[in-house]
């Protein structure tokens, strides 16, 4: 996999080296950043506000598959997923910490173009890398990312604050990453069987995009505040769009009506699912990966948000005795489920 690169063995470096490698140019851009890389903690000054905190994990050959992920994407994606967890509270991402576990097949070469999609994404977003970890792996490579933000405490939104009556919105387009994941695997499986034969993703750019390079909704929490408008819950949609909805319904112990044709699916999403033999609801639903904010408003603010095209109204809340469900494009009512991601399934 690294035959093409010259190769530095990490092991020449040792743990404190490598970690200095990577770090020695980074600079501190966030006021709260007192102190970040280089000594045993960092020092934050939160200036009066509250502190958002979210870690996630990311395990080669669990969440990402080294045969068709660049490492340079890779390490934008481990940043991003993170990020979207802080916007999702409304708050702003501020500092990341990044834990590494390596195996022996990882030359320093390889760990500096992971770094490399890490800065990129830190700097796009305004982030300053703090600290982290390094150590040695014989399961692959293991990434952890802990993000910090802050809002102010009026500005927070959960996740179980939703009302009866409330619109339920979502931000993008949904089900391009799961289609951009199964062309992926497809185009893997017909390499292995033959080598000589060269992916084909002619045209299909945008969805292999959504699964290697998603983007983290900043825009969505700064264009809602200047339309001055506060999300009454909110959750960003990691494990597909039916598991967020629940999730949210479950936790303010209320219903829902999600009506299909109001699903936002891109065109390249629909059309591939189709070739997939799969249904593009289904994709939306369940697919997950596609980073969108799912959140839901009062019907006072719906003329400040109706024409947006940042973002889709797809239903409503209901009284929890309502249930959860999805209104068909024939007006057919059916129970609302979750079959996305689950990080125990086998």
């Amino acid at each position: 996999m690294f035959d093409n690169i010259d190769r530095t063995n990490i092991q020449e470096l040792g743990e404190f080296g490598l970690i200095k490698h990577l770090t020695q140019n980074i600079k501190l851009k966030q006021p709260s950043s007192l102190k970040g890389v280089g000594d045993d903690a960092a020092v934050l000054d939160p200036a009066g506000k509250k502190v958002l905190v979210s870690t996630d994990m990311l395990l080669e050959g669990i969440h990402f598959d080294l045969a068709y992920t660049p490492l340079k994407h890779l390490g934008y994606k481990a940043i991003q997923v993170n990020l979207s967890d802080i916007y999702a509270m409304n708050g702003t991402a501020t500092q990341v910490t990044v834990s590494l576990g390596l195996s022996s097949k990882f030359p320093l070469e390889a760990v500096e173009e992971l770094y490399e999609g890490m800065y990129i994404a830190c700097e796009k977003y305004n982030v300053d890398i703090i600290g982290g970890d390094t150590t040695s792996s014989k399961q692959g490579l293991v990434i952890s990312v802990t993000s910090i933000g802050y809002a102010d405490d009026k500005d927070i939104v959960y996740r179980n604050t939703a009302e009866e009556g409330d619109l339920i919105c979502v931000s993008g387009d949904l089900g391009g990453a799961y289609m951009g994941l199964q062309l992926l695997e497809r185009e893997k499986l017909v390499y292995l069987e033959n080598p000589n034969i060269q992916p084909d993703l002619e045209g299909k750019d945008y969805i292999v995009e959504r699964q290697l390079k998603p983007e983290a909704r900043r825009d969505i929490v700064e264009l809602l505040r200047e339309i001055d408008v506060k999300p009454t819950a909110m959750i960003d949609v990691s494990d597909g769009l039916a598991s967020e909805v629940l999730h949210i319904c479950k936790q303010s112990d209320k219903g829902c009506n999600i009506y299909e044709e109001k699903i936002p699916i891109d065109p390249m999403t629909y059309e591939t699912a189709r070739e997939f033999n799969l249904d593009p609801t289904v994709c939306a639903l369940s697919g997950g990966e596609d980073y969108e904010l799912l959140f839901t408003v009062k019907q006072a603010d719906y003329d400040k948000i109706k024409f947006k095209m940042d973002f889709t109204i797809i239903g409503h809340i209901t009284e929890a005795s309502a249930g959860c469900n999805l209104i068909s494009k024939t007006g057919n009512v059916h129970e609302l489920t979750a079959q996305g991601w689950n990080a125990f399934k086998n």
